[in-house]
């Protein structure tokens, strides 16, 4: 924001028409018919709906930059063999000769491991994401660079006979300390994007955030390229060792319950502990059925504090939900998955388990906070296409999932107005005092929740 401003004529809260300043960074006033002062830029409203900045619950900054300069591999980009081929044989390798592909799906090509791989491009070192985030599949020659053979990481998959397969779970700091050093990530673009959209706010869901990554995410708010505010989940229990920006804040500590390989009860019980006793709520990734059992296991033993939430809840069985509210606890979920990947799960998931997928609806019947959310780069980042999905259900070639689970428009957008800190909480409101964060859109608020998308928004502003 570069200065004064007067809104004339908005409708806020989606009823009422009114005029609203803003100066410093913050909403001053909120009336009708407020007389324009000396240096204030002017913004004719026309009755178009002033929301506040929305918030995206759970994505990955840097793994979005990462994906900007890399070769899409999976779906819809690519969907088939020769699709993959013609991806890689056509990307041009970074300074240091590497290809970086993201995300891949079995659909394309099936299980690859590095020989696999090397029939689409073994002259260069090729490193691909699955587009779960889970997993690095590299090629022979990646191999050999990356000095798997030798490795020690849990993480590394090995043959019968001792040697990489070329995939590797969950070791993305290992790997990036394998590679060539790379300048910091540009966070710019990331930034640009979102606001585009209206998204003021961001959780950075990465984990275990090291020096270098916050210092990255601190300067690029500071400096303006990412002009989001930002809540951290990969703050080390004890905190971080410099002082964040004021824009940048500490959320709960992020555990990740590895679809790979899941932890003992009582280390993940300690975990939590260790969270809770540096003052710090938990964030737990948790994907599948046994996940969810364990997790509601380790919270029994370990207790549970305010603002303790679950991430993902992909599969959440119907009579879990009522213990996922009388212990408190939060869900950030992405119903973008099921546009994005809908057909994957028709095909791979059995038919009993569907309606358990991404669930919406039956949670808030329960009486569990559900913050929405893209998970991107591994979802889509689009926040009024994750809105659209929770409503609809559908996925790409039209089908229905799981149709009790669909909420309604309105509910969708209140799941990104709730602040960063209190995903699923009350909608933050366009009020005197309020931090500046606004989202103009076109048309008034009951135009736009009859057709969701991303072209209602006119004009964004963040603090």
């Amino acid at each position: 924001m570069t200065g004064p401003l007067l809104l004339r004529d908005a409708e806020v809260d989606g009823r009422v028409r009114a005029d609203v300043r803003v100066a410093d960074g913050r909403i001053a006033e909120v009336g009708a018919g407020l007389v324009r002062r000396a240096g204030e830029r002017t913004v004719e409203c026309g009755g178009g709906a002033l929301l506040p900045g929305l918030c995206d619950h759970h994505l990955h900054l840097h793994a979005m930059a990462a994906a900007e300069r890399s070769v899409p591999c999976g779906p819809p980009h690519v969907t088939a063999p020769d699709g993959l081929a013609a991806a890689l044989r056509g990307a041009a390798p970074d300074a240091h000769g590497w290809i970086r592909g993201t995300g891949y799906a079995e659909g394309v090509a099936g299980h690859l491991d590095a020989a696999g791989l090397d029939a689409f491009r073994a002259d260069r070192p090729v490193r691909l994401q699955h587009r779960s985030g889970a997993l690095w599949t590299l090629n022979s020659a990646a191999v050999r660079a990356a000095g798997l053979a030798a490795g020690g990481h849990p993480g590394i998959e090995r043959g019968a006979d001792g040697a990489p397969t070329g995939r590797l779970w969950r070791a993305d700091a290992w790997l990036r300390g394998r590679l060539p050093p790379a300048p910091p990530a540009d966070l710019a673009g990331v930034g640009a994007r979102l606001l585009r959209w209206g998204v003021t706010a961001v959780t950075d869901a990465t984990p275990d955030l090291d020096g270098t990554a916050l210092a990255a995410i601190g300067a690029a708010v500071r400096g303006g390229a990412l002009p989001q505010r930002v809540h951290l989940l990969g703050v080390p229990p004890e905190g971080p060792a410099e002082p964040l920006p004021p824009r940048v804040t500490t959320g709960p500590y992020k555990i990740v319950l590895a679809d790979s390989g899941l932890p003992p009860l009582d280390g993940l019980v300690a975990r939590i502990g260790r969270a809770h006793a540096a003052g710090r709520a938990v964030a737990v990734h948790c994907v599948t059925r046994e996940a969810l059992f364990l997790l509601l296991a380790a919270f029994d033993e370990a207790g549970t504090r305010p603002g303790d939430r679950i991430e993902h809840a992909a599969l959440v069985p119907a009579e879990t939900a009522d213990g996922l509210a009388a212990r408190g606890l939060r869900v950030v979920t992405q119903p973008g998955f099921i546009t994005d990947r809908g057909d994957d799960y028709l095909r791979d998931v059995p038919a009993a388990d569907r309606p358990d997928l991404y669930r919406c609806a039956g949670l808030l019947a329960a009486g569990v906070p559900v913050g929405l959310s893209s998970d991107a780069p591994y979802g889509p980042a689009d926040p009024w296409a994750v809105m659209d999905a929770a409503v609809r259900r559908r996925t790409r070639s039209g089908a229905v999932l799981g149709a009790g689970e669909a909420i309604g428009p309105a509910a969708a957008l209140r799941a990104y107005l709730a602040p960063p800190g209190e995903p699923g909480g009350a909608p933050r409101r366009v009020r005197a005092g309020a931090p500046a964060d606004l989202v103009l859109l076109h048309a008034p608020l009951r135009d736009a929740l009859g057709s969701l998308g991303a072209g209602a928004v006119r004009e964004v502003w963040a603090g």
